[in-house]
């Protein structure tokens, strides 16, 4: 019988060393997540002082920060592999002139935020402590960015949110003003999502695809959610022809794969589905209808 070695006996296969090597020397090197992390938190602090670790003593002071700031941009593009095709210097400039309207994009996230939830004590708590408040201003920074042609850096930013507050959105969903996301962990927003004005969503809610094959990359996969919408807790609504029709409810739990006109309200009431018949655990009702218990 050979005799038996543990894992820590057996010599590491030299071929496998020189191939991690060999790919660290082909990789096209972009920028780190510690880089684009640092910029994102930096920048929200800059736009948001409840979130600011430096205390400015002049506007002198600030000004060269901001500068500063342009200057991570910058670093950070320059790393891209051959820039993607973009002008880095328009680039930036263009994104720190646009500054202005993503701050008064996410101050009225804000305001929806505060005035969507009977919890909320003031905007200030919102923006210090809501994850929603994290996941949103990603999402507006990052949707810009993708707006003018920078690849990655999107993604890299909102996965930042992602992992910290469990709200995954993808930068090029199109969001309209005053958004709201209460309480959050789970909610999944779908890259070719659009989203009206006044939306209101809880955790759990998936606005996903119907189809993940991969040839389905360039169409709407995803659904329109229209204005004054709200979508409560475990709610799943698939599918780009999927349309959720202005001022309705979509209750907790629904499962939508179809869509629904203005004014509707649709909750899920549990029963053993039959296969021979055309009934279903979802309920949908007009604006004057009553449930129908």
């Amino acid at each position: 019988m050979k005799p038996h070695h543990s894992p820590i006996d057996l010599p590491m296969d030299p071929d496998f060393l020189r191939s991690l090597y060999k790919a660290h020397k082909s990789c096209a090197h972009g920028p780190s997540r510690v880089m684009v992390n640092t910029f994102f938190d930096a920048l929200l602090g800059t736009l948001f002082p409840q979130l600011s670790h430096v205390d400015f003593r002049s506007e002198k002071e600030f000004e060269v920060h901001f500068l500063k700031l342009k200057l991570q941009l910058d670093q950070l593009l320059w790393r891209m592999p051959k820039r993607a095709g973009i002008d880095v210097d328009e680039v930036v400039e263009a994104f720190f002139n646009r500054l202005p309207i993503i701050h008064d994009t996410i101050q009225k996230d804000i305001e929806g935020m505060y005035k969507g939830d009977p919890a909320a004590r003031s905007k200030m708590e919102v923006i210090r402590s809501y994850p929603g408040f994290l996941a949103i201003s990603a999402y507006r920074i990052a949707h810009e960015l993708l707006l003018l042609g920078v690849p990655e850096v999107p993604r890299m930013i909102t996965e930042q949110a992602h992992s910290k507050t469990g709200i995954d959105i993808h930068p090029g969903a199109k969001i309209g003003s005053h958004f709201c996301i209460d309480h959050g962990t789970g909610v999944v927003i779908g890259e070719t999502t659009e989203i009206g004005d006044h939306v209101k969503i809880y955790q759990g809610v998936t606005l996903g695809a119907l189809s993940v094959r991969k040839e389905d990359a360039a169409t709407k996969r995803h659904p329109t959610i229209e204005d004054h919408v709200v979508v409560y807790s475990g709610a799943t609504i698939l599918g780009g022809d999927t349309v959720i029709g202005h001022h309705s409810v979509v209750g907790g739990n629904v499962w939508l794969t179809r869509s629904i006109p203005p004014h509707s309200k649709v909750y899920y009431k549990a029963g053993m589905h039959d296969k021979n018949s055309d009934t279903t655990d979802v309920f949908i009702f007009q604006e004057g209808e009553q449930f129908d218990s």
